[in-house]
């Protein structure tokens, strides 16, 4: 039995992880994330999230008698020693089970860099481990959907990952970026749509599911995470949300409505932009890879 504190309800097991993929089915029609046809490209890194989230994607797709080929896993080796060769072997025992074909790309091949490279060779701690893995990973996802032929790219961020963000660019000042975190899909000047099937998930939710579902995934925590302020962000939502069941769903309702305000306030649509050294969609006249890249240039 299960107990859902900040509802009140008692399920077991069976409803338990049916709630878990309805809500997955519900977010993406009221969104409007998918249309039929479209290929989608699921970010799979061996974690709990993104594992779930290829089962669900699976399950959903079967249900709808979706060709096998409209499903595909990419995962970024990001080359942290010790740490990615296992979630590495996890991913690809898992995609076989599922009978989902798999795509791997590394930071080393793409950028020239692993990640324990990088951390030797920025110039300052100031530059985060994360600032540098979440720019990195961003465009390699990218660009392993793209070689692929997918339309669309699904990652599992959940609930506490959207919040997490949107304090971390308000804190920042970041506005922009708030504006970009509503669910509802963009697509990029490529064609490329972006979609979080799980934004609307408690991240402790996901973990329990992956257990129930006996979906195997990394248990290790990468070893560069505590240089962000997302863990303490993440301890603090915890912790209110111990003493407060709800406040998590009730934040994100929050977090949503200035989101939405503040895309529709937006005049320029994004991707329009391109960067001027390597071409592709920016904010800015240069892109944020290519700006990581040349800080990292020894």
């Amino acid at each position: 039995m299960y107990f859902r504190a900040y509802s009140g309800e008692y399920l077991c097991k069976k409803c338990f992880v049916r709630s878990i993929e309805d809500k997955t089915a519900r977010t993406m029609s009221k969104y409007s994330m998918l249309k039929y046809g479209e290929r989608v490209a699921v970010g799979v890194s061996g974690g709990k999230d993104s594992l779930s989230l290829l089962y669900v994607m699976k399950k959903i797709f079967d249900e709808h008698d979706r060709s096998k080929d409209d499903l595909v896993a990419v995962t970024i080796d990001e080359g942290i020693k010790g740490y990615r060769d296992e979630s590495l072997e996890i991913v690809k025992g898992f995609c076989s089970q599922l009978e989902v074909q798999s795509k791997v790309m590394s930071y080393k091949d793409l950028f020239g860099v692993s990640m324990d490279e990088a951390m030797v060779l920025r110039p300052s701690e100031k530059i985060s481990s994360c600032s540098m893995c979440g720019t990195f990973r961003r465009r390699a996802i990218d660009l392993a959907a793209e070689s692929v032929g997918a339309d669309v790219v699904a990652t599992a961020h959940n609930m506490d990952d959207q919040l997490q963000t949107f304090m971390i660019n308000l804190l920042a000042g970041d506005v922009e970026r708030i504006g970009w975190m509503y669910p509802e899909p963009i697509e990029y000047a490529g064609g490329m749509k972006k979609i979080k099937p799980f934004a609307e998930l408690y991240e402790h939710e996901i973990a329990f599911y992956a257990l129930q579902r006996e979906i195997p995934f990394q248990s290790e925590e990468c070893p560069y995470m505590n240089e962000s302020i997302r863990t303490d962000l993440r301890e603090f939502f915890n912790r209110m949300e111990s003493e407060h069941p709800g406040i998590k769903n009730n934040a994100y309702a929050s977090m949503m409505k200035v989101s939405e305000k503040l895309r529709a306030s937006f005049t320029e649509p994004r991707g329009d932009r391109k960067c001027r050294l390597c071409g592709r969609d920016s904010t800015g006249d240069v892109c944020s890879v290519c700006k990581t890249v040349s800080v990292l240039r020894p």
